[in-house]
């Protein structure tokens, strides 16, 4: 489980083809790897992926056919959101995250406001099948970062993009037609498979 709240922006530095999927490998930047062992779960741009090897301030990851289907952003030199597992003691600052991705998204529209210190408007076009799960004031993880949904018009939300947001994650280099992973909120989820089987 994590939380949307993004430990460090890492860079991949290579994407070599594997199988019918890709071996990741990704300078960590200021990510603390102390703790961390071939085995463990790291969420990349908000999917969870299992790290394959440790050298140094590098990670291996191996992302199988089906995960790159279902995500965007693992090509090139991307720059990725990164984040360990939540442990038991940990604050939850952000939302429950399972980083599983539910799908991608395709930016519409990012916006200074023009009433706000640094702030943005980020909107965000989700595929359809997404869209009844997005709710005003609930939570939703765009590339592994928790935001609060302002408003929902259709497949479409809306959320603010606060400075600190802006500049400790890889939001802040988004533009419009960018595509985005997206994770729906859990409770959301559960809920609505509750109102099909009840």
């Amino acid at each position: 489980m994590f939380t949307g709240i993004v430990q460090a922006v890492g860079q991949i530095t290579a994407a070599v083809a594997r199988g019918d999927g890709l071996r990741l490998t990704i300078d960590s930047g200021e990510l603390d790897l102390a703790d961390v062992k071939p085995g463990d779960s790291i969420a990349v741009a908000g999917c969870c992926l299992t790290v394959v090897a440790v050298d140094g301030k590098t990670l291996s990851f191996d992302a199988s056919a089906e995960t790159l289907r279902c995500t965007a952003g693992f090509e090139g030199s991307a720059r990725v959101n990164l984040e360990k597992p939540l442990r038991l003691s940990d604050r939850l600052g952000g939302h429950l995250l399972s980083g599983h991705v539910d799908g991608v998204g395709v930016v519409a529209r990012i916006d200074a406001v023009a009433t706000a210190d640094g702030s943005y408007l980020l909107e965000v076009d989700a595929p359809e099948d997404l869209a009844r799960f997005i709710a005003t004031k609930g939570s939703i993880a765009v590339d592994g970062v928790s935001l609060t949904v302002n408003r929902v018009h259709g497949a479409r939300f809306a959320a603010n993009l606060i400075p600190h947001t802006l500049a400790a994650t890889t939001l802040g280099g988004l533009a419009r037609g960018t595509r985005v992973n997206l994770e729906v909120d859990l409770l959301a989820r559960y809920v609505a498979r509750l109102q099909e089987v009840g």
